[in-house]
């Protein structure tokens, strides 16, 4: 999985500079908004607890996340949103998942093939490639916060699958209802993750490198700009400094 947890904090840094242009609190109010019709309590309502605890982290006002869950539960007018998911392939067969919430499928779906079909890409059937994924809670910290032995043991007390290595990062995985304790576990630890969501894991991965590495960047980084856009997931696997270097030059915004 060389690579993978470098693009995850690649994709984190990326988020707090959409925070700061108003991109992602669309993005996280669509996800509450959709939640909330499971209910407005998340106490009881797992993922919009998640979409609450995702929308704090981002400095959210109070209030933004109130409005949204009421246009979730019914209680405000809005427009109704929809959930997709789109399953293709990137550069070189790479496997893809894409989230969406929209108010618009079709224009969405239109848009989405689009990109595809730009950097080299093309959508598939349903059930093309999702086959291939797991969900999983997904948390990637920097070796330097903490030992080895010392961070096993917090999140294997906190309920975590599994820690493995990956090149100057440690992957943490867990199932997806044990992801918050694993975090919180963590902070209370004052170790900070660099990268943490609930993520869907790949079985295998597909190497890229060169021109195929950079055309798979652009090709994440533009479906990942897509305002309907909530998450893409793909099998992509990229050595880390050559992910770093697209990063550094551009190649990757």
């Amino acid at each position: 999985m060389s690579g993978h947890s470098k693009w995850a904090t690649i994709k984190h840094k990326k988020g707090a500079a959409d925070a700061r242009r108003g991109k992602i609190f669309t993005k996280l109010i669509k996800e509450i908004t959709v939640a909330a019709r499971n209910g407005g309590d998340p106490d009881s309502n797992p993922r919009l607890r998640g979409a609450i605890i995702a929308a704090k982290a981002e400095n959210m006002p109070a209030d933004n996340i109130k409005r949204a869950i009421q246009k979730g539960t019914g209680e405000l007018p809005g427009a109704t949103i929809e959930e997709a998911v789109y399953e293709g392939y990137g550069p070189s067969g790479v496997a893809m998942m894409v989230e969406v919430t929209t108010d618009n499928k079709n224009r969405t779906t239109s848009e989405i093939r689009h990109v595809f079909s730009k950097h080299g890409g093309n959508l598939g059937e349903a059930g093309c490639v999702s086959w291939m994924f797991t969900k999983k809670g997904y948390i990637v910290l920097p070796k330097e916060l903490a030992n080895e032995d010392k961070l096993l043991e917090l999140v294997t007390d906190a309920g975590a699958d599994d820690m493995k290595e990956d090149g100057s990062n440690w992957e943490v995985i867990s199932s997806p209802d044990r992801f918050h304790a694993v975090v919180e576990r963590l902070k209370s630890a004052k170790i900070e993750p660099a990268a943490a969501e609930v993520s869907m894991i790949p079985q295998t991965y597909v190497k890229l490198a060169g021109k195929n590495a950079a055309q798979m960047m652009r090709l994440m980084e533009e479906l990942e700009d897509h305002e309907d856009v909530q998450h893409v997931y793909a099998n992509f696997d990229i050595e880390e400094a050559e992910l770093q270097a697209l990063a550094s030059t551009g190649s990757a915004r």
